[in-house]
C-alpha cells in the first residue's frame, strides 16, 4: 500500500500513481477526516466513488450484486493497518475510480451541502405537483427552495400558487420558498427532480406493465435533460421519478457521458449522482398487505429490493425469510398499481410521498431509505444511506433462494440495458 497526498487529502493505493507526492504512513494516519483510496475498474460496470464499509472494499476490482452481501473477514484484511480499519468502520474513506477522467473532483470534497437543500422538480403532473406540496409540508427543516418546471407555464403557476398556501399555523416553521423555473435555471440546484412523464396510459385502457409502456416517450425526453446536465456540468444528485425509474436512470447515465459524436467519455454525471426513487412506495405497499395478513414482522424486518415494477423482489423478514408469504406480497405490491386503476383513479398519492417527499427528507438526513443507486452498472432498487464518504448499501446474510431472486431480477436489468435505446 503506497500513501500519497492529492489536493492535500491523503490517498491511498495499491497501484504506483505518477506525479503524486508520495508520504509515510505515519502522516497519513494521524490526519482527521476522510481519507481517499484509489482503484482501477470498467467505468461502464462501477461507481466514481463509494463509501467503503469493509476491507474487501478498499481497492474493489469489480462490482456486481455480491455488493449487498454481508463481506466476511479475509486473509487480506489482516494485512490492513487497524488505523485504516477504525476509519472504515466511522465511514471516513471513500474510494475512488480511477479510470474516470475527472475523478480528482471527488477529492474536492463531496457535493452534498452543508446546510438545507434546494430542490428544483421538472414537470408538474400529478406526482410532481404533489411532490411539491409535500416537500412544502413536510421538508421545511431540510429544504430552503423549491424550483418548479414544467412546459405548460400554467401548471408552474398553479402548483407555484397552491403549493405556496400550505402552511402550518406554527410561527416556528418556516417552509420552503417556491419559485418557477426557466431552462437556463433548473440546474441552480442541490437536487434535480426528473418528474415528465410521456403517454401514461388512460385508466381502463393500460397494459399490463403501465410503467413500461412509458419507457419510450419518457426516455427520449430524458435524454435532453441528461445531456443539458452534462453542458451544466450539473454537479448536484439527478433524480428520476418517472416510470420506469430505474432503466431511465442508465439512460440518464449514458446520454450525459456521450460527447458531441456518441462516444462515451465519461465527462458527464458520475453514476451516484444519479438516483431512481421508485421503492420507496413498493415498500410502503409491501408494508400494508402484510399487514393485511397479519405478517407484522414485515414492518421491522423485511425488505424490498429491484425495480419499481417487473423484478421487484419482496422479503417479508431479512432474518427469516418464508418464501411462500414474501412471493405473495411481491405479486401484490408489484400490482398494486393496477388495483388502484381499477377504482377509477391514477395511482399518485403514495409515489409521490412514499417515494418522493419522506425518501428525499431521509437522504437529506443522511439515514436508511429505498431508492435505486448503481450497482455495478445496474441500477438495483434496495436500502442505503448516502453520506459524506458517499453511498453506503445495506447488506445482508442472504438466504439462497432470496438471492437467486435477486440475481435474477439483476440480470433482468441488465438484459434491457442492451437494448438500442441506451446507447442512441
Amino acid at each position: 500500500m503506497i500513501f500519497y497526498k492529492i489536493k492535500g487529502k491523503i490517498v491511498l493505493s495499491k497501484i504506483p500513481r505518477d506525479s503524486y507526492e508520495i508520504i509515510s504512513e505515519e502522516e497519513a494516519k494521524n490526519t482527521d477526516g476522510i481519507i481517499y483510496s484509489l482503484t482501477n475498474m470498467n467505468p461502464r460496470k462501477s461507481r466514481r466513488s463509494f463509501c467503503v464499509t469493509n476491507p474487501s472494499e478498499l481497492f474493489l476490482e469489480k462490482e456486481d450484486l455480491k455488493l449487498l452481501k454481508n463481506q466476511s473477514s479475509t486473509a487480506e484484511a489482516s494485512d490492513i493497518p487497524d488505523w485504516i480499519k477504525n476509519k472504515i468502520s466511522n465511514r471516513e474513506i471513500t474510494c475512488i475510480n480511477a479510470t474516470f477522467p475527472n475523478w480528482e473532483e471527488v477529492i474536492d470534497g463531496p457535493a452534498l451541502p452543508q446546510g438545507k437543500w434546494r430542490i428544483n422538480i421538472i414537470g408538474l403532473g400529478d406526482v410532481g405537483g404533489n411532490l411539491a406540496a409535500g416537500l412544502r409540508l413536510a421538508a421545511s427543516d431540510y429544504v430552503s427552495e423549491i424550483g418548479l418546471y414544467d412546459i405548460d407555464p400554467n401548471r408552474i403557476k398553479r402548483w407555484k400558487y397552491e403549493a405556496a398556501q400550505v402552511l402550518s399555523p406554527s410561527y416556528e416553521m418556516i417552509p420552503p420558498k417556491l419559485y418557477p423555473l426557466t431552462e437556463d435555471t433548473m440546474f441552480d440546484c442541490d437536487m434535480f427532480v426528473f418528474c415528465i412523464s410521456v403517454g401514461v396510459p388512460e385508466v381502463g385502457k393500460e397494459p399490463e406493465d403501465v410503467r413500461i409502456a412509458q419507457f419510450e416517450g419518457n426516455a427520449e425526453v430524458l435524454k435532453q435533460y441528461s445531456k443539458l446536465a452534462r453542458e451544466k456540468n450539473f454537479k448536484g444528485l439527478f433524480i428520476v421519478m418517472s416510470d420506469p425509474v430505474d432503466l431511465l436512470s442508465n439512460i440518464a447515465y449514458n446520454f450525459s457521458n456521450m460527447d458531441e459524436d456518441g462516444n462515451m467519455d465519461f465527462k458527464g454525471l458520475a453514476p451516484e449522482q444519479i438516483r431512481a426513487y421508485g421503492l420507496g412506495v413498493m415498500h410502503g405497499r409491501a408494508a400494508y398487505f402484510a399487514e393485511e395478513e397479519g405478517a407484522l414482522q414485515y414492518l421491522t424486518e423485511g425488505r424490498c429490493f429491484g425495480p419499481h415494477g417487473e423484478g421487484v423482489v419482496v422479503a417479508d423478514s431479512i432474518k427469516n425469510y418464508n418464501e411462500k408469504l414474501s412471493d405473495y406480497l411481491t405479486v401484490r405490491t408489484k400490482n398494486a398499481n393496477l388495483d388502484v386503476r381499477t377504482f377509477g383513479f391514477k395511482p399518485y398519492i403514495a409515489p409521490a410521498f412514499s417515494s418522493g417527499v419522506l425518501s428525499f427528507i431521509e437522504t437529506i438526513k443522511g439515514n436508511w431509505h429505498y431508492s435505486a443507486t448503481s450497482i455495478g452498472g445496474i441500477f438495483m432498487g434496495s436500502r442505503n444511506k448516502l453520506l459524506k464518504s458517499g453511498v453506503e448499501l445495506e447488506t445482508y446474510d442472504f438466504p439462497d433462494n432470496l438471492y437467486n431472486k435477486l440475481q435474477n431480477t439483476y440480470d433482468y436489468l441488465a438484459d434491457w440495458y442492451e437494448k438500442p435505446i441506451f446507447h442512441k
